[in-house]
């Protein structure tokens, strides 16, 4: 063999050698996964989050029974069957029972979740500590809601309830037996005199537009009492005439509400509150129209803001919130206008009905609550004069010096 044969030979054999030893050698496992690899699926997945149940208890005043008791239960299931977490307890409470129960149960460690009612003990009640502040609760929820509801809801700059229905009286007549309401007092008194019959409800809150229109003003800036300056006598004396020539009065507001719409009398003045009752009652033969104006001006009558107001015993503030800003929300206010008549205090709601929308116009057009804690030592002193002067036991002139001197000595005047 040559030595060229021979070294061709030599370089095979350490080719084959080499070849052998690689395949009989273990491939080296990595130390780690690459940087590509995808993570190990879990073996199962995280449970879903759940949402904690919440007890709300929840009051009213709306009469039993009525369109506004049907209106907000409707609104209460409809929460609670998009909401199955929240249970929501209602108790309807007797309105003339309603806010001192709250105040009571309330100063007392207890009360409701929540409650819904005209502004009316607003300002007393935030003075007392029992109703709570939600300014940071709404913040930024209260789109759609007019200004002047939001104002009927708020004291010293600090927002103490939802708001939702504004609320002032007018007057509801009978069109099948008077075809133009009376525009003044002067017609009211005619009409009366010729025979139509008015049921007219004591106390100083559904009269209350008469002492204006009567050019009376009830307080100065400073608070003190000013009726016995003018126009409160001249009020009294007018109802007592009226009185006189065939009008009805009775502290009763069911028995005057039962009256009209029984056809004992032809006219009543009340709220939107019992306007879905009135329609069910009447019909077409129902109208709603301005107090008579007065001789010295407009009789602006009190208005009022209903809200909801928390409680600040509730441990459950946001979730009732949330509840309140769905019950007084554009949908469930629209509920409350058809439904009850009740006119909503949102710019975004519109009255179908033209009786809703005259209560919107007199409530827009009236006299805001006042929230003042002089304001809160009215209501005695002046129900006491009506009911006198009415009983023939004193004169206006005497009522009313009697009513503003107990006032002003109630308020430190």
């Amino acid at each position: 063999m040559n030595k060229r044969m021979l070294a061709l030979l030599s370089v095979l054999l350490v080719a084959a050698f080499v070849l052998s030893a690689c395949g009989s050698a273990a491939t080296p496992a990595p130390t780690s996964a690459p940087a590509t690899q995808a993570p190990a699926p879990a073996t199962q997945a995280p449970a879903p989050a759940t949402v904690a149940p919440v007890d709300l208890t929840i009051w009213h005043g709306y009469h039993a029974g009525g369109s506004e008791e049907a209106t907000i239960n409707k609104i209460v299931s409809d929460y609670m069957a998009a909401n199955p977490n929240v249970k929501i307890t209602v108790l309807e409470v007797p309105f003339d029972q309603l806010f001192n129960k709250y105040e009571t149960d309330t100063a007392a460690g207890g009360g409701p979740d929540m409650y819904t009612a005209p502004n009316d003990n607003l300002g007393s009640e935030v003075r007392m500590g029992v109703i709570a502040p939600i300014d940071s609760l709404v913040q930024g929820k209260l789109d759609g809601y007019t200004q002047s509801g939001i104002a009927g809801v708020t004291i010293d700059g600090k927002i103490y309830a939802v708001p939702g229905i504004a609320k002032a009286v007018g007057l509801y007549y009978n069109k099948s037996t008077i075809s133009t309401p009376p525009a003044t007092t002067d017609d009211l008194m005619n009409l009366v005199k010729s025979g139509k019959k008015i049921g007219l409800i004591t106390g100083g809150y559904f009269l209350w537009g008469f002492w204006g229109g009567f050019g009376g003003t009830l307080m100065d800036s400073t608070g003190k009492c000013t009726a016995d300056q003018g126009g409160f006598a001249d009020a009294l004396q007018y109802l007592s005439d009226l009185q006189k020539a065939g009008a009805t009065f009775d502290s009763d507001e069911g028995k005057m509400e039962t009256a009209f719409t029984q056809g004992q009398v032809d006219m009543v003045i009340s709220g939107p509150w019992v306007l879905g009752d009135f329609e069910k009652a009447l019909g077409d033969k129902l109208g709603v129209a301005p107090l008579p104006a007065g001789p010295k001006g407009p009789s602006k009558p009190m208005m009022g803001i209903d809200g909801w107001y928390v409680n600040p015993n509730s441990k459950n503030q946001q979730a009732a919130v949330d509840f309140a800003l769905y019950a007084f929300g554009k949908d469930g206010l629209t509920l409350y206008e058809n439904n009850a008549g009740d006119p909503a205090a949102r710019t975004d709601v519109t009255p179908t009905d033209p009786l809703v929308k005259a209560f919107a116009d007199i409530a827009a057009n009236g006299y805001p609550r006042p929230q003042s804690a002089e304001f809160g030592n009215y209501w005695g002193p002046f129900g006491d004069a009506m009911t006198a002067v009415l009983a023939g036991k004193a004169t206006p002139t005497d009522a009313v010096k009697t009513a503003c001197a107990a006032m002003n000595t109630a308020n430190k005047k």
